[in-house]
């Protein structure tokens, strides 16, 4: 059989690994192995499994023997599973929260049907894995990990992992609204196997009728596309003759988008049915999610994005995170952490803030402690303190920047503030003041007024009256709050405007945000799914990264 030799990488040379091997065999005296040739095939299999997969094809062509020996199924499954996490349980999805039964059938008949999806696994008992990694892992290691699809402002997030002997990207999915505390849904779009011609073959997963053919372009490293080859497969037979029950201009869209396709796009991503939806407004961006998706059904552009690096001061591990938007629905965002900020940017949008903004803007040294509940319950007495303290981030802000500009002429001069004169402030020192405050339960902050503020982890915590809450089943405990603003726009992202607001930490797992300006409360639920080869390489490459991001749907 053939075997292709991929491009050789780091690793241990062969001339390197032989010389070694014959310095030892002569050094042990007569009547041992004097060179790497004299080794029994057995330990040869041994050394050869310790070697990177990438510097095998070139061993093999050094000689005979060590084609023959590298020809042995043991080395190249070893290599599988030591450098892409390959599975001995080609059918064990724990690592993307999906039962195995929900998805995968086996292939009895070439005909036989489940669902939406056909032979989801074909057969492959005879697939070496030699093959496996020179014809499939190598070629389309670059498109492991996390990416975000270019859907203009919805954005999304899609993993590509390796389970058993395919490369599967599964899209991500929130709850369906506004169930924010539920799992998350998943679903594939893409597979890349070897087919019975040992060739690495991608499949469209996209539609009703089960897969079909499909192609991946690498465009570079941190980008790739995927353009489906039969979109008739994405069609639902009859879905364009009827009519949808709504009145006006969107009665007239929707009947060229079909009430059969459409009724099934909008259970899958709503979790609703048309006679569910009342409100016009709601109308219109649900219908408007599914016009606008549709047109990317059958070719997509995919950037790579990395999960926030993380370190002992943070008050919560940075992730990523699902919160309720109103009647935009659940979105995904990533919270990290800088310096003393915590910054939460959106993974998927809408047409009012789209993917890839900074949606909320967190300064940990700002604690706001109210007196009692009562000042939480009341929306009033809620938003004097918090824009109490907002006047005075802008006073702070203003001071900053004269005490900037005067440093430059004079490094000695003081910087003038509200409350007279003095140095700026360190604010390294004022996040470990939060931090020894959050687990002694002694406050380092100060109220708006300026009096010192006593936090207990634990305090009570009630919605202010009037304020709007997609889900009424949040913690009535956190452990603090700090001041923060959120990003609001008008429709197509015109006129965007950070509006001050209160971020409640409830736990490691939960955090929620109160918008002053909407009188409404989006509450953020941790996602728990594991995602591999999602970290970044160095903190530089994050915050690149998050900064692209905002250029990207901008």
């Amino acid at each position: 059989m053939e075997h292709r030799a991929v491009a050789t990488g780091p690793g241990p040379s062969t001339s390197s690994t032989t010389a070694c091997v014959e310095g030892r065999a002569s050094a042990s005296g007569p009547g041992r192995p004097r060179n790497l040739l004299d080794l029994p095939p057995e330990l040869l299999v041994e050394i050869f499994c310790f070697l990177p997969g990438v510097s095998l094809p070139s061993l093999a062509a050094s000689c005979k023997k060590f084609h023959q020996i590298l020809n042995t199924d043991t080395i190249w499954r070893r290599r599988c599973r030591l450098e892409y996490g390959v599975s001995e349980n080609q059918r064990r999805l724990e690592m993307v929260g999906i039962a195995c039964r929900d998805l995968y059938i086996k292939r009895i008949k070439p005909r036989f049907k489940s669902g939406r999806f056909v032979k989801l696994l074909p057969d492959n008992e005879n697939v070496e894995h030699r093959d496996v990694y020179t014809r499939l892992l190598h070629p389309y290691r670059n498109i492991l990990g996390l990416w975000q699809p270019d859907i203009g402002p919805y954005g999304g997030l899609l993993n590509v992992v390796v389970d058993g002997l395919f490369i599967i990207g599964w899209m991500y999915l929130p709850p369906h609204d506004p169930r924010v505390n539920d799992a998350m849904r998943c679903k594939p779009l893409f597979r890349i196997h070897l087919c019975d011609k040992n060739k690495a073959e991608v499949e469209c997963m996209y539609g009703h009728k089960g897969s079909h053919k499909g192609d991946i372009q690498i465009v570079k490293k941190d980008e790739f596309s995927t353009k489906c080859n039969q979109t008739d497969f994405h069609r639902m037979a009859g879905g364009r003759q009827e009519e949808l029950n709504w009145t006006g201009h969107i009665n007239a869209v929707a009947r060229r988008a079909g009430q059969m396709e459409f009724r099934t796009w909008l259970a899958e991503e709503w979790g609703r049915t048309l006679e569910d939806i009342f409100h016009e407004h709601m109308q219109e961006l649900i219908l408007m999610k599914f016009i606008y998706t549709s047109q990317y059904d059958n070719c997509l552009t995919y950037r790579r994005i990395y999960l926030p690096p993380s370190a002992p001061e943070d008050l919560l591990p940075p992730g990523l995170f699902k919160g309720t938007y109103g009647s935009h629905g659940l979105e995904i965002v990533m919270l990290s952490f800088h310096g003393t900020h915590i910054k939460v940017t959106k993974i998927t949008g809408d047409p009012n803030v789209p993917a890839g903004q900074l949606t909320l803007h967190i300064d940990v040294t700002r604690p706001i402690l109210f007196p009692d509940v009562e000042h939480l319950r009341s929306f009033d007495k809620l938003s004097q303190i918090v824009l109490e303290v907002h006047q005075q981030v802008q006073c702070d802000q203003q001071n900053q920047e004269h005490w900037h500009d005067n440093t430059q002429h004079n490094p000695s001069s003081l910087q003038p503030t509200c409350n007279g004169v003095q140095e700026p402030e360190d604010q390294e020192t004022k996040a470990a003041g939060m931090s020894t405050m959050l687990e002694t339960g002694e406050s380092e902050g100060a109220t708006a007024g300026g009096s010192p503020a006593p936090s207990v982890p634990g305090q009570p915590f009630v919605l202010p009256v009037g304020v709007m809450a997609r889900n009424e089943v949040y913690p009535r405990t956190c452990r603090a709050c700090f001041y923060g603003t959120g990003l609001i726009a008008g429709h197509g992202f015109t006129s965007p405007e950070r509006t001050p607001g209160l971020f409640v930490l409830f736990d490691e797992q939960c955090f929620g945000f109160i918008w002053l300006d909407l009188k409404s409360f989006s509450l953020y639920s941790r996602i728990e799914d594991s995602l591999r080869s999602a970290q970044a390489p160095f903190r530089e490459a994050f915050e690149l990264m998050l900064k692209s991001m905002q250029s990207w749907t901008s």
